[in-house]
């Protein structure tokens, strides 16, 4: 199969020319793989006979993010976004640590950086006469839906522990179908797993993220699980991989680890520990644990209050998390009310009830506020007419039910 280099941008062929009057470059990494399986990779990696410091001298804009492994982003100057990444060929010594390599030599022998690499289909890479140099069988293994290890599957996985994460990920192709994990790396995997303890839970996370994107994030995780590797992610927590029918990454995570019985705030905590997400992420994912149990009341007011009262990434995620079919069947024919905001603000309250800012001016407050929404009350003298039906001066305020959900 030949490179397809017609899927090469006029910046792509201009980072390649520049650096080509200096020195060699190869394309390398995932842009290679995608093209040959007719996939389009907005991300061109490059590696190239250049040190990161003549790479900076062609490219004033580059931004150094791992010098010391070879690795630079290239921009190109005028008002283009796009970037490179660009890497020193190298050869490695050994991984200390599990994770990055105790010293690094740059090289000068593509087949030696190549041979360093994590997969088969990763390890190939194009010249500047467009041939494919692969030497390990990568075209071969792409063609036959095989995920393989480059060289001795044991060594590959005990040098870093992230291509544990990695091997998990490139099983989905981005077509119909996943990859089958060859057998020596997977039984690699099983034998290391515990190196994941050396990955950082920001990588880790990461990497759920995009394996959750997956398609095929059900039968994947099943294969997670059989290896251990999610024991190993989730140490002290329980997962359940049955019924999960999602596919929004955070719903389908959520969904897993619904048999842990935490209230939201250990929930949020353990989740934020183990994977250092957002949060905004781990706002979603603690909100759908405290509902994991939730009662979906289809009455009228119930269904007001629950447009109204959650964002609509809450609504969204609850709502696949679920799938509560009568409810969204009524929700659907809600009339649209666009108020998110109190008819009746705090000033007028008090200057109507003589009640002194406070706790129990806040609860009626949100008591009329509730009113509205359940009542789809569109004026404040309407709003106000609910006062007659409470007797705001002598209850007690602590009773009041304010504007919530479920």
């Amino acid at each position: 199969m030949s490179a397809p280099l017609n899927l090469l941008s006029i910046e792509d062929n201009l980072v390649l020319g520049r650096l080509r009057t200096e020195g060699k470059a190869w394309i390398v990494g995932g842009w290679v793989r995608d093209s040959l399986i007719g996939q389009i990779n907005p991300d061109l990696d490059i590696a190239t006979t250049l040190t990161p410091d003549r790479v900076k001298e062609l490219f004033p804009r580059t931004i150094p993010i791992g010098e010391d492994y070879g690795t630079v982003i290239v921009r190109l100057e005028g008002g283009s976004k796009n970037e490179w990444e660009v890497t020193t060929l190298r050869k490695e010594g050994t991984y200390g640590d599990g994770r990055r390599p105790d010293n690094v030599i740059f090289g000068k022998e593509i087949e030696l950086d190549l041979a360093r690499r994590d997969f088969t289909i990763n390890a190939m890479a194009i010249d500047d006469e467009g041939r494919i140099i692969d030497l390990f069988g990568g075209e071969n293994d792409l063609q036959n839906n095989t995920l393989r290890a480059v060289g001795e599957a044991s060594e590959r996985i005990a040098e870093d522990g992230l291509r544990i994460m990695r091997a998990f990920r490139f099983l989905d192709n981005g077509e119909n179908s996943i990859r089958t994990m060859e057998d020596d790396l997977e039984n690699a995997i099983c034998e290391n797993k515990e190196m994941l303890t050396n990955v950082s839970n920001e990588r880790i996370g990461d990497e759920i993220k995009r394996i959750l994107t997956s398609k095929y994030s059900d039968e994947i995780l099943v294969k997670m699980e059989e290896t251990g590797v999610l024991g190993i992610i989730f140490n002290d927590l329980s997962i359940d991989l049955n019924n999960i029918n999602c596919t929004s990454p955070l719903v389908i995570l959520a969904k897993i680890l619904k048999g842990n019985e935490l209230d939201k705030a250990d929930f949020y905590a353990r989740i934020r520990n183990k994977l250092k997400y957002s949060k905004k992420e781990l706002d979603i994912i603690s909100f759908l644990h405290e509902h994991r149990n939730v009662d979906f009341k289809s009455n009228i007011e119930s269904l007001r209050r629950f447009n109204n009262y959650l964002s609509d990434e809450q609504k969204s995620a609850i709502l696949e998390y679920h799938c509560p079919k009568d409810f969204i069947k009524k929700l659907e024919k809600l009339e649209p009310y666009k108020r998110k905001t109190p008819l009746v603000d705090g000033n007028t309250l008090s200057r109507i009830t003589g009640i002194e800012p406070g706790r129990k001016l806040g609860m009626l407050k949100g008591w009329l506020f509730r009113q509205q929404i359940e009542k789809n009350i569109t004026s404040k003298e309407d709003v106000l007419k609910n006062l007659e039906q409470i007797d705001w001066k002598n209850d007690n305020y602590d009773k009041w039910p304010v504007l919530s959900w479920p």
